[in-house]
């Protein structure tokens, strides 16, 4: 073989280097190749490994500071995230109560790895009193659906989701 294409993300890259430490390894990412072990560092990766990052790492944050922005008066957000993508959920869990304490918000991260998780956490959310309704602009007082994703299972079941 020789060199090892991984486009396919974070664990497929880090099982190639794993797996290798003398075949090169091309890998593309949605997290800090350094922070994941496959570089040194990114002016100088070293080792067998080298690729690009799509800094995905960064887009929940900045997708709570834009829906803040399009909808100033919700106080209490809801995102759900998947806790079997563990670099994705360590992030979520670190800089996304950051964020929001920073915008004044009340953050409520939700587990959703299964069926029965992303229906537990609608029910829960849909139950929660003084929450704000991401269905409309208007001052409602439920949280209906405020979701992060960025896995397949969610996003298969997208429609329900939306609904």
């Amino acid at each position: 073989m020789a060199v090892i294409a991984t486009p396919g993300g974070n664990y497929a890259s880090q099982a190639a280097k794993a797996a290798t430490t003398t075949i090169p390894i091309v890998f593309g990412v949605g997290d800090d190749p350094v922070r994941l072990g496959l570089v040194a560092n990114l002016a100088r990766p070293g080792g067998n490994a080298t690729g690009f990052n799509m800094s995905v790492a960064e887009i929940p944050t900045k997708r709570l500071e834009l829906l803040h922005a399009l909808v100033p008066k919700a106080v209490r957000i809801a995102m759900l995230v998947n806790p079997e993508n563990v670099p994705v959920a360590e992030r979520m869990l670190h800089d996304v109560p950051q964020a929001a304490r920073a915008l004044g918000l009340q953050i409520q991260i939700l587990n959703a790895s299964t069926k029965h998780e992303i229906e537990a956490a609608f029910v829960l959310s849909s139950s929660a009193p003084t929450h704000y309704s991401s269905a409309s602009a208007s001052n409602s007082s439920r949280l209906r659906r405020v979701t992060e994703f960025q896995q397949p299972f969610p996003l298969a079941r997208r429609p329900k989701l939306a609904g």
